[in-house]
């Protein structure tokens, strides 16, 4: 079976295919700048060959026609037919209370989807979008949603609600739903793969290290807590978000910059986090440079984001009752050495020792921690795209 993976943003169109019999890719690409000047794809075949066309892509269903033009072309095709895709899986931001797994996609899916948009404003359009326009360039290929939150509804009520008037939860469905779900169910099956053992019994910490980031404390495979909430601002410093902010700073802020509640969304979503702290860049890689070279804010903003990581590791370890594994995984997850030596320094006393040399690796499958560590630290490129791809072949599977 050959599943086609979508993940639509607001100005991009990031597409896998596959081939389920061997789980292989057969191609590879985005689109971008979607409704802008200056869009272009990328594609990139088996072989590694890649390829960029230059044109405009005014709407998400005009790019996912240039995508499925392509995939089907003489020069740069790699299958001969559209009847050889035989479903589509997309991400999901956000499935609320209403879906804990993978789903079919019907009319009334949509509908909960497109109620739960105030849920996730900058996301779910977008992921409806390709949905749209799936049912009417492929009408009769099955489409299955993978839902970002879907992977913490295992999570207690004493953890994800808030301390606020309990009739706001009711009214609006208020709570905390944690997001980067998909990648965290992927890193800690792959890293209990890795290890020769079940997640069974085990208590493990995947920590999802991007421009976007989040920790979740899993326990027999499942989410017990996850560091974003109600919206991906909660939790850790990120690339351009603020993490964990005193609520009654933010109101402190508004009042004195007389800002309204618009412009405090963009304050806290696109101008904080790293790029806030340090004024050079919510790229990761820039802040190390500029801080080797004496950077006093950009040491600032290291020091700052590997203390929040380690913070949440020493309370998810409590939550939990003690740890076996720790994962880490995204772009600073995967590549960021110094990064990962700084978050689990001094945590000897938690059992994790990691070994300097080992953790000289960027982007592939390593045990990092020492032989003789009581807590195993694994780094796994995380393949959010291969879930969404196993989880429609399965859904689709059963359908028949």
């Amino acid at each position: 079976m050959k599943i086609l993976v979508f993940n639509c943003g607001s100005s991009s169109i990031k597409f896998e295919l596959f081939n389920m019999t061997d789980e292989s890719i057969l191609a590879t690409g985005i689109v971008e700048k979607v409704g802008m000047k200056g869009s272009f794809m990328t594609l990139e075949k088996p072989n590694g060959e890649k390829v960029k066309f230059v044109g405009d892509v005014m709407e998400h269903k005009s790019g996912i026609e240039y995508i499925l033009g392509v995939l089907i072309s003489e020069k740069h095709g790699v299958i001969k037919s559209l009847e050889e895709i035989e479903a589509v899986g997309h991400r999901v931001v956000h499935g609320g209370e209403d879906f804990s797994g993978s789903v079919f996609i019907t009319d009334k899916v949509i509908k909960v989807l497109e109620d739960n948009i105030e849920l996730a404003p900058l996301h779910n359009p977008a992921n409806l979008k390709g949905l749209y326009a799936m049912q009417q360039l492929l009408p009769n290929v099955p489409q299955v949603g993978v839902f970002d939150t879907a992977y913490h509804q295992t999570m207690e009520p004493k953890v994800y609600m808030y301390g606020i008037p309990y009739s706001l939860y009711n009214k609006y469905k208020i709570r905390r739903y944690g997001f980067h779900g998909t990648s965290h169910r992927y890193v800690h099956e792959r890293a209990c793969a890795i290890l020769g053992t079940t997640v069974a019994s085990k208590k493990i910490i995947t920590c999802h290290l991007g421009n976007g980031a989040s920790i979740a404390a899993i326990k027999d495979g499942k989410s017990v807590d996850t560091s974003m909430g109600f919206t991906p601002v909660e939790g850790l410093i990120m690339g351009t978000r603020s993490g964990d902010l005193d609520i009654g700073a933010l109101t402190y802020i508004m009042r004195k910059e007389e800002i309204g509640l618009d412009t405090t969304s963009v304050l806290i979503n696109k101008f904080s986090g790293m790029i806030g702290i340090t004024g050079v860049s919510s790229d990761m890689r820039e802040i190390e440079q500029k801080a080797v070279e004496g950077n006093e804010r950009a040491r600032l903003g290291l020091d700052m984001y590997a203390y929040r990581v380690k913070k949440y590791i020493g309370a998810y370890a409590a939550a939990l009752g003690g740890l076996d594994i720790l994962v880490f995984t995204g772009g600073i997850g995967e590549n960021a050495i110094d990064m990962r030596e700084a978050i689990c320094k001094d945590f000897e006393f938690l059992g994790i020792e990691i070994d300097v040399a080992k953790n000289k690796c960027r982007g592939k499958e390593q045990v990092i921690s020492k032989d003789g560590s009581k807590v195993t630290v694994v780094v796994v490129p995380t393949d959010e795209e291969l879930v969404i791809a196993r989880d429609t072949y399965q859904i689709v599977k059963n359908l028949n």
